[in-house]
């Protein structure tokens, strides 16, 4: 079981392992802008007020609603805030997502988040789908000749295989993977065994799971235990895991956002965890 409370990306950038996932501080379907921009605008600079100092983010995710939030919420940034964006998808309408991994689109859209989030340099530039009718060296090129242009400080991939990284790593050095990974889906362990063996974060979308965690009762009634959460439960979980673990937990709301990140307080004995970790089998 594991606890380190920060991570330093690239070896560089040493943040808080409980972050901010920026997707859900847009409209329905992760189209548009939110319905309450002014609670939007709240909830980042309260996760900045309580600690966060990784925020993940996406041109996509609007798209480019939540960049722009981002900056209008929290520009001119603390020193310590490093900002991840993503590009490599398109959005044809509302839960639908394409990759486009061709330089020419990913070179718009980098230009385009510099702009929105007002930087001159992304510290974390992810690649968000490997397009398959683009060759991976393409892709990878682009993102190589943005960061020896100054653009992009470290490079991350995401939803993506060992082997795939490996295959990246000949090119670019990668310094995260972001995969859909919780206590009840793991598919992506080897993958997270992979980063921690060469310091790669691990980002976990996804991390809650929210709908199975309404309906597992044996969660519920351990989180109960700790007078927690069950969704607050499998987040310290994940906390614990392993080490390279970067935590981004989205939300639109401020109670939420004050949930997740006080699940960073619950002290899961061994026991508990290895349950949770056995499936919740003993």
């Amino acid at each position: 079981m594991h606890g380190n409370k920060t991570w330093k990306i690239g070896g560089t950038f040493e943040v808080n392992r409980f972050g901010f996932g920026a997707m859900r501080i847009t409209g329905d379907g992760i189209i548009g802008p939110p319905k309450n921009e002014s609670e939007a605008i709240n909830v980042l600079r309260k996760a900045v007020a309580l600690g966060v100092n990784f925020i993940d983010t996406a041109d996509s995710y609007g798209p480019n609603v939540s960049e722009e939030l981002i900056a209008k919420a929290l520009y001119p940034y603390p020193p310590d805030l490093v900002i991840a964006t993503k590009g490599g998808q398109i959005r044809p309408g509302p839960d639908k997502w394409l990759p486009d991994g061709r330089p020419e689109h990913l070179k718009e859209v980098l230009y385009g988040s510099l702009k929105r989030l007002k930087l001159e340099r992304i510290a974390l530039y992810q690649l968000h789908r490997r397009d398959p009718k683009v060759p991976f060296a393409e892709t990878l090129g682009f993102l190589r000749e943005a960061q020896q242009k100054g653009l992009i400080r470290f490079i991350g991939l995401s939803e993506l295989d060992a082997e795939s990284v490996e295959e990246a790593q000949k090119i670019v050095e990668v310094v995260s993977l972001q995969n859909k990974f919780s206590f009840d889906h793991r598919r992506w362990e080897p993958e997270l065994q992979y980063c921690a063996q060469h310091q790669i974060a691990f980002i976990p979308w996804h991390p809650i799971n929210a709908g199975n965690i309404l309906i597992n009762g044996k969660l519920q009634r351990l989180a109960a235990k700790y007078e927690a959460s069950a969704q607050q439960l499998a987040l310290k979980w994940l906390f614990n895991y392993s080490d390279n673990i970067l935590l981004i937990p989205g939300t639109s709301k401020e109670q939420h956002l004050e949930e997740n990140l006080a699940a960073a307080q619950i002290t899961l004995s061994q026991e508990d965890f290895d349950y949770i970790s056995n499936g919740l089998h003993r």
